[in-house]
């Protein structure tokens, strides 16, 4: 006997067919033919969106109907166990839940395995990586690249316009702080590409402030804002008076760098010009750059964290190490003493741009600003030091501004240059450097700390708490450094870790 044909089932997009046909007709239609193309475009977004939003609705239905029509047919299989491992032995359908997505919210129905003095088990909500709150994995993405590069208020403006109402401000900066849990791990995690050992690797350190709201101070600044502030209120702030508003974010950068040789007066032109014939030659530039920042970290932590991603890069210590800071005593102190915890022997550089502002400095102590007597000076003075005499440099002028018997004032702009460049002769082997190829400015983390903070966390009005600063700051670095698709990868596979662990793997992590 044949059997007898099989009715087919509903169409499970029904409704979403019906919302194109409407979309399709609306356009058809006579008012549509007088619309200008803007009007076009609006109605399109607007009735796209839907669209969508009822695929969606359409697709998340049908697999609940598929989980429903499972669960009869697996009837009296093994029970559903939790992620602590104890098996549900009721099943309860129905279970609802919201999510909102790019396109709008929906409705997740899904099956509940339940078990006495234990939480309910939805299989269906790991199927589909569901996050623990009601916001998308997709519109947290969004959330994220809209609000690294704007205040919230523009992000939430750009997310609205682009997906309607689905998202508030204050949820908005909630899905940026958790979307950074993990940036740490994945640097952990991340092996950076090999390079040759002729290939020297530098290391640049720097910090800038940002402006925070008085609990999220460092101790110290907020005792001496109180205490400012206890003092009444003043027209304005003393000469070298702080205004006690910010905390400082330390920021490290490490690249490699192809060798390229220079002499001084490819640095500094001599006085009178250059010659035609004896172009200036280019100086290195940086490769595979990676930036790190942190305004909760200590500089301790940020500088060992640039120095481990050198030595993931060199972990044989092969390769030259030059590390470029501005001259600040503690920050050579952290590097000094992280250097000799791993063994490394690293050449430590002054950035020459400090040192130049120093010399020229200097040099309007003994001649007007902007003449020519002013810039011959300047030259040659900083054409010594290039060439690796920076002492002689130093007690040349001191010996003449005693000789010229210079004013207090004046005399003290050159004292200041001369301790400058004897305090700091370790760090002033330009001549090396320039013959090995290396950079000798800090022009790389000093453009770091404009794009990752002043660009962002500077803005006008900013005010931060500590964890959005240090979110954005890490987020900012992130996407500097071109890893941004492959972290929101291993992000999302952590998150899913996190919230639907495996009865039989409580004990493992993600590592990569």
């Amino acid at each position: 006997m044949e059997p007898y044909d099989a009715l087919s089932g509903p169409d499970a997009y029904v409704a979403s067919r019906g919302a194109f046909e409407c979309l399709v007709s609306t356009l058809a239609g006579d008012p549509a033919r007088g619309m200008a193309h803007d009007e076009l475009e609006e109605l399109l977004k607007q009735q796209g969106r839907e669209l969508l939003r009822q695929l969606m609705q359409d697709h998340l239905d049908l697999r609940a109907r598929t989980e429903e029509a499972a669960a009869r047919i697996s009837a009296g299989q093994p029970a559903v166990r939790g992620p602590e491992g104890q098996t549900r032995t009721w099943r309860e359908s129905n279970h609802p839940r919201w999510l909102t997505c790019v396109f709008g919210p929906v409705r997740v129905n899904r099956i509940a395995y339940r078990g006495r003095g234990v939480s309910n088990v939805h299989p269906a909500d790991a199927d589909l990586s569901l996050p623990a709150g009601r916001h998308s994995r997709g519109l947290a993405r969004l959330a994220v690249l809209e609000a690294v590069r704007g205040s919230f208020d523009q992000a939430q403006a750009a997310i609205e316009r682009r997906c309607g109402r689905v998202l508030g401000k204050r949820r908005l900066k909630e899905l940026v702080v958790a979307a950074a849990v993990d940036i740490a791990a994945y640097y952990t995690a991340k092996i950076p590409t090999p390079c040759t050992r002729e290939m020297p690797l530098v290391i640049q350190v720097d910090g800038k402030g940002v402006v925070m709201r008085p609990e999220a101070l460092r101790e110290a600044t907020r005792r001496a804002a109180a205490k400012t502030a206890a003092a009444g209120r003043r027209g304005r702030l003393a000469p070298g008076e702080k205004p006690n508003r910010k905390r400082m974010a330390t920021v490290a950068c490490v690249f490699d760098t192809a060798p390229a040789p220079r002499r001084p007066h490819d640095i500094v032109h001599p006085p009178g010009g250059r010659s035609e014939t004896r172009p200036p030659r280019a100086g290195p530039k940086a490769e595979r750059k990676w930036c790190t920042a942190s305004v909760i970290r200590s500089p301790e932590q940020v500088v060992a964290d640039a120095f481990a991603q050198a030595e993931a890069r060199d972990p044989q210590h092969l390769r030259d190490w030059i590390v470029l800071v501005d001259g600040a005593r503690h920050q050579l102190d952290l590097i000094h003493t992280e250097a000799a915890r791993r063994g490394i022997t690293a050449h430590v550089l002054l950035d020459f741009v400090h040192v130049a502002e120093y010399t020229w400095t200097a040099a309007h102590a003994f001649h007007p600003p902007g003449s020519r007597e002013a810039e011959t000076w300047a030259a040659d003075r900083l054409t010594a030091i290039l060439a690796g005499h920076a002492d002689r440099a130093a007690a040349e002028m001191s010996a003449q501004a005693a000789a010229e018997q210079l004013s207090a004032s004046r005399r003290e702009a050159v004292t200041t240059c001369h301790r400058y460049l004897t305090g700091h002769l370790d760090q002033l082997h330009y001549d090396t450097a320039l013959k090995a190829g290396w950079p000798i400015a800090t022009g790389a983390v000093e453009g770091a700390c404009r794009h990752l903070i002043a660009d962002r966390l500077d803005i006008t009005g900013a005010r931060w708490g500590l964890d959005g600063a240090e979110a954005v700051l890490q987020l900012r670095a992130l996407i500097t450094n071109g890893d941004f698709e492959d972290y929101w990868i291993f992000h999302a596979a952590r998150e899913h870790q996190r919230l639907y662990p495996s009865p039989d793997q409580q004990s493992y992590s993600l590592t990569a």
